[in-house]
């Protein structure tokens, strides 16, 4: 389970992710928190020992996960060893949106409402704001996969934009598998052909990003969006390496916050 969240308003962003792999008796667990434009809190574990056989309560060290009500409601709670940390609430702002198997993992991404406690040392600050929540089970091949990309940027209207990109080994990000979708509170809708574009800095972050949407064979011109970093970080995952980045997001009148994650060998 992949869960993100932004509330700009209060300048907090983050994402957790916690995992099963195998056959379960091992987990792997990923947060990080921002606050104020820079990352204040990371933990990144794998090969951790635990008894959970699903994701219905799922806690590793640093990091636990609750689903409340199926597709509707979840907890996460993440502390690490300096007193910041977040504890929050994950409501479901719409049906889930399936996506295809893409580079061995298949699943569903939602749009949520969030809300909750951040924690920064002595201070504590509230959170509300929007977020995702992503389901995916399989195992990738990341002997065949150079990279893969996710996005998604929630919009002030209600709607959101979630897109997954996969890029084979040896490929160009042309070349790449690729599943879009719009996301309301009345269900999804799935975009035919989606394209991203990414400008970067000289270390290879996200700087700026832009979607093209293609839906439809009757639509004469894409949906289109634009968003510029607001803050990100990156972290060294052994064999693999995460560039996570929050994005400010504009798209035909309408602004929004998101996230653009980049998983890539290192």
């Amino acid at each position: 389970m992949t869960f993100a969240f932004a509330d700009p308003g209060a300048n907090l962003y983050g994402i957790a992710r916690l995992g099963l792999t195998g056959a379960g008796g091992s987990g792997n667990a990923l947060a990080i928190l921002f606050a104020d434009g820079a990352p204040v809190a990371t933990l990144a574990r794998g090969d951790v020992a635990t008894t959970a056989d699903d994701v219905e309560q799922l806690a590793l060290p640093g990091l636990a996960a609750t689903v409340e009500a199926p597709l509707h409601r979840w907890t996460v709670r993440f502390d690490d060893d300096a007193e910041r940390g977040f504890a929050l609430t994950f409501d479901a702002a719409g049906p889930p949106a399936a996506f295809d198997d893409t580079g061995g993992m298949e699943g569903y991404e939602q749009l949520c409402h969030v809300h909750g406690t951040v924690r920064l040392g002595a201070e504590t600050r509230p959170l509300r704001g929007l977020g995702q929540r992503g389901h995916v089970w399989g195992v990738p091949d990341w002997d065949r996969i150079d990279a893969a990309r996710y996005v998604g940027a929630w919009l002030d209207d209600g709607s959101a934009v979630v897109m997954r990109a996969v890029r084979p080994a040896g490929a160009s990000f042309q070349d790449e598998s690729s599943w879009a979708a719009v996301l309301g509170a009345a269900g999804s809708l799935r975009v035919d052909e989606p394209r991203l574009s990414t400008t970067y800095d000289e270390e290879g972050r996200q700087r700026r990003a832009g979607l093209e949407l293609w839906v439809g064979e009757e639509d004469d011109h894409p949906r289109r969006a634009a968003g510029e970093v607001l803050c990100g970080s990156t972290l060294d995952l052994g064999e693999l390496r995460l560039d996570c980045a929050f994005l400010h997001w504009r798209m035909g009148g309408r602004s929004g916050i998101g996230r653009y994650d980049l998983l890539r060998r290192a």
